[in-house]
């Protein structure tokens, strides 16, 4: 990460490292697919060339991993949550959530929106967090009812 708090161009390459090293597919197929030369790939993946998020996102999409969850978790400064979670469950939920948040927010608060206040964000990231914990364990506790009445 550079000293501004803003992440280098090194941590996006190791996180496409990641993507391309666990890939099902072989290294030139990836960069053929993106139509890079295979060359620039492994500069790519050395943090030797400097990478549109474009470019980035269409690398993550061929190496099966969910690009933008990878790219936003990267640019957080949390480069081992983006490797975890870019091809589990919770990257895919998390890729379209962050995908479908702003049109929600927008459709949802209307001119409310410039109420909203930075300092909130971060409770409301606990109450959003709890509100799906309790959601799997309803869900969870449905299924087990229904079990039980077979």
């Amino acid at each position: 990460m550079h000293q501004s708090g803003i992440p280098t161009n090194a941590s996006l390459a190791r996180v496409l490292t990641h993507a391309i090293e666990t890939a099902d597919k072989p290294k030139h197929q990836i960069a053929s697919e993106a139509g890079i030369h295979r060359v620039t790939l492994f500069k790519i993946m050395r943090g030797e060339h400097v990478i549109s998020i474009d470019r980035a996102v269409r690398i993550f999409e061929i190496c099966g991993a969910c690009p933008h969850v990878a790219i936003v978790l990267t640019l957080a400064g949390e480069e081992v949550l983006a490797c975890d979670w870019m091809r589990r469950d919770m990257g895919a939920f998390l890729d379209a959530f962050i995908t479908s948040l702003p049109g929600q927010l927008d459709r949802t608060l209307g001119r409310r929106i410039a109420d909203l206040r930075p300092r909130w964000a971060a409770g409301t990231s606990q109450l959003v967090a709890k509100l799906l914990a309790k959601h799997i364990d309803d869900l969870a506790n449905r299924e087990i009812g229904m079990t039980l009445i077979r």
